[in-house]
């Protein structure tokens, strides 16, 4: 009877059973090493599909060759051995993208990394995209306001443009792009910081000012730290103007910081070389002018009929002892619209923002400025260019005339009022306020080493005595004979009041 029941079981599991087919396409790791595999077998796989590793990890092809597949490993890579299958996915490398990514510190895949929870995203972006084109653009007339007098006066941003800011290390260039991103607040401009191999400490301090002052409110920063693999350096740009795009096309205006390119260009050069590319010049491969060309050109203001959002990047690169004639500085000086170079004999001086107005250049020029502005902007540029050349002259000690020696002692008031502390971004009616005094003679009476402490009390007294009068700079957005009127009688006002007060 016992066995009469096994042969009834048996028969009716015969009778109920349903075979499934499943369909995967996998291949063979063949080697594995340094963030990089070699897979055969993998024949129907494309160009930036993700890769399954038996690990959890993920990997993306990269070399298509006629026997093998060159892949990056995305993570750790140490539980992945030679004859591991590798399945593919069918699925380009994308990012998930989400309104709940502002405020968030994220890896390059959209994981989070600041211990605050998952980030529920519904919606995915490929990390690669072709830039938006001519027909979809408009030209760049918005201004980003950075807070910085030096550069809002003589190199303006504008929506949609891409400024370089270049300089040897310790400068102050990651200063300046975080000065630019305090400064967005209320300007209805969302931020994205991306850290490409920087010090996690150096990170965790940016994240932490930025949540003292309020700026993660708007901000998202993407890291891939300097102990992370060499693959997650070199996708993270593309990550965050993924999550950028995702902004831009809601109609959104979008600041994006990479920080640096020139440590994003040793990524790749990494990951090509064990990949066994041909190495061009100083060992980049062939195409690392197009792996930065098709990041930066994502960045443009669009028309519109588009949904007139923008996306305003400022790519950073590192010189070494002020050489811009390198091969990553010259490739992304050729791709961008304007650079903001910064001297490090300046900086060394106590000039900062060690700004070299000779050298820094603004392509999009003063479509991206408010009338105010532009009015103040170009008495300023000539004045310190005037300066700079007499400068020279003055060493010699040669006896100078009064005119020469007037546009010396203005040009040194020039330089001290310039300077700008960090975390200090300045609105920019106060930078029209303090920029229109200094050209038009207001301060040529004050001793250059008591210019800055001038300064601050002409701020504090219009903020406390004359707000109408920064008021109507920002309302009218231009100096009319009107506007003149009050801002030069709140300067003569406070002339007599700092006078009376010494």
């Amino acid at each position: 009877m016992n066995k009469d029941y096994i042969i009834e079981q048996l028969k009716s599991q015969i009778k109920g059973f349903e075979s499934e087919t499943k369909t995967e396409k996998v291949g063979t790791v063949m080697e594995i090493g340094d963030g990089v595999a070699r897979l055969s077998g993998l024949t129907d796989v494309m160009a930036s599909e993700m890769l399954e590793f038996p690990n959890g990890e993920f990997g993306v092809a990269l070399n298509l060759e006629e026997e093998r597949v060159g892949a990056m490993v995305l993570g750790g890579y140490d539980g992945i051995k030679e004859g591991d299958q590798v399945k593919s996915t069918g699925k380009i490398l994308s990012v998930p993208v989400s309104d709940n990514f502002i405020g968030r510190v994220i890896n390059p895949l959209g994981l989070p990394i600041d211990g605050k929870g998952d980030i529920k995203a519904d919606e995915s972006y490929p990390i690669e995209k072709i830039a938006p084109g001519v027909i979809t653009r408009k030209s760049v007339h918005q201004p980003v306001q950075t807070g910085i007098k030096a550069i809002d006066a003589m190199i303006p941003v504008g929506r949609g443009q891409r400024e370089l800011i270049i300089g040897d290390r310790q400068t102050g260039k990651t200063a300046i792009a975080i000065d630019t991103i305090l400064n967005q607040k209320g300007q209805d401009m969302i931020c994205i910081y991306v850290a490409i191999g920087q010090k996690e400490s150096k990170v965790a301090r940016i994240v932490g000012e930025l949540t003292e002052r309020g700026a993660m409110d708007y901000t998202t920063v993407v890291v891939a730290g300097a102990s992370d693999p060499a693959a997650l350096s070199y996708i993270a740009p593309y990550a965050g103007c993924a999550l950028g795009e995702y902004f831009m096309d809601k109609g959104k205006d979008v600041l994006i910081v990479y920080d640096d390119l020139s440590r994003h260009a040793w990524a790749y050069r990494q990951i090509s070389l064990i990949l066994r590319r041909p190495p061009g010049r100083e060992a980049y491969p062939g195409d690392v002018f197009y792996v930065h060309s098709r990041l930066l050109e994502r960045s443009a203001k669009l028309n519109e009929k588009f949904g007139g959002g923008s996306i305003t990047a400022l790519p950073i690169i590192e010189t070494q002892a002020g050489d811009v004639s390198a091969y990553i500085p010259t490739n992304v000086i050729s791709i961008t619209d304007g650079q903001i170079y910064l001297e490090a004999d300046l900086f060394y001086k106590g000039i900062r923002p060690a700004l070299n107005v000779g050298i820094s250049v603004s392509r999009v020029g003063s479509s991206a400025q408010i009338k105010a502005m532009k009015k103040v902007a170009g008495k300023l540029r000539l004045d310190i260019a005037q300066f700079r050349e007499l400068e020279a002259f003055a060493q010699f000690g040669s006896d100078l005339d009064e005119a020469t020696k007037q546009k010396i002692e203005r040009g040194k008031r020039t330089v001290e009022i310039l300077k700008q502390g960090q975390y200090e971004p300045m609105a920019v009616e106060n930078q029209v306020a303090i920029l229109y005094a200094v050209t038009n003679g207001f301060t040529d009476d004050v001793e250059v080493s008591k210019v800055r402490d001038w300064e601050k009390d002409f701020h504090k007294y219009l903020k406390s005595s004359k707000k109408e009068v920064l008021e109507l700079i920002a309302s009218k957005k231009e100096l009319s004979e009107d506007v003149i009127a009050a801002l030069e009688g709140a300067i003569k006002e406070f002339k007599e009041v700092y006078q009376s007060g010494k």
